[in-house]
């Protein structure tokens, strides 16, 4: 087998890996992959070639990475190591956010489904709140926000941000400054997506909307990437008139295709005056 040295990722990040799985590997007994424990072993856990032989690897290049060298791992290899290893979740993403690498077996895979009490909470909120999934479906949403996204989640049907955004003519008139908060959506979704582009569903939906949306359509083409933030948003409100709120999104512990987003809102004033008087 070649073995490839390049510098990938930060030299505290390879001692954190290799640290990181030699720990997985020492807590896991023998007898958990069908070996027997043995009275004469010196190291707790597996050995090194064990792992190795488990995950097709050879034992100088998973030696080599338990002791934090430059060596290039690939997913696929990441992949086996965190199947060998038994790693949860939580620990398999750890795994492959040190090494710096998309885990394969993510993009793809369906979106959880939410627990009952992770939609409950959003009723629970006197602001604006709602949960998006990954393709910014809105799965759950309370009444405030009902009531503020006129022409989105006050209607059946899928309620997509995106779709909300650059296909219904309404928002352009509710969301002030739409042009500069649609180019920036743009920029977030192809930032928030990047790990699902392999999804079938999520290539089609983007595909429709470059379509359908000339706008977005040119705002996609610039390739912008920006993340998340939260901030001043604004809004013209057909009934309540101007609107000002002050956004911030949490992703869900657990479930990292959702976040939380609430819009907490702002001294309400008239369009165009200065803030109110305290």
């Amino acid at each position: 087998m070649k073995i490839t040295m390049i510098a990938e990722g930060s030299s505290e990040q390879k001692r954190e890996l290799g640290e990181f799985l030699r720990a997985q590997r020492e807590r896991l007994a023998p007898a958990a992959i069908g070996l027997p424990a043995g009275s004469r072993r010196r190291t707790p856990g597996l050995r090194r070639e064990e792992v190795a032989q488990l995950c097709g690897l050879s034992a100088t290049w998973y030696s080599w990475i338990e002791q934090g060298r430059d060596v290039s791992v690939s997913p696929a290899a990441l992949a086996r190591l965190a199947t060998a290893l038994r790693l949860g979740r939580a620990e398999r993403a750890y795994l492959f956010e040190l090494a710096g690498k998309r885990d394969p077996d993510h993009g793809g895979s369906e979106p959880d489904e939410l627990p009952p009490a992770s939609l409950a909470c959003v009723e629970t909120m006197r602001a604006p709140a709602y949960i998006l999934d990954r393709v910014w479906n809105a799965r759950s949403w309370n009444a405030p926000a009902e009531r503020l996204f006129v022409g989105w989640l006050d209607r059946p049907g899928e309620r997509n941000l995106l779709n909300f955004i650059f296909l219904e003519p309404g928002a352009r008139r509710l969301i002030c400054g739409w042009e500069e908060r649609a180019r920036r959506v743009a920029a977030e979704f192809r930032a928030a997506c990047s790990a699902h582009l392999d999804d079938p569903a999520l290539r089609r939906f983007i595909a429709e909307l470059h379509r359908e949306s000339p706008a977005f359509a040119r705002f996609w083409d610039e390739h912008a990437v920006l993340g998340r933030e939260g901030g001043e948003r604004t809004f013209n409100h057909p009934q309540d008139g101007f609107l000002s709120f002050d956004q911030v999104a949490f992703n869900l512990a657990g479930h990292p295709d959702f976040r939380l987003t609430m819009l907490i809102p702002r001294h309400r004033r008239a369009a165009g005056k200065g803030r109110p008087r305290r």
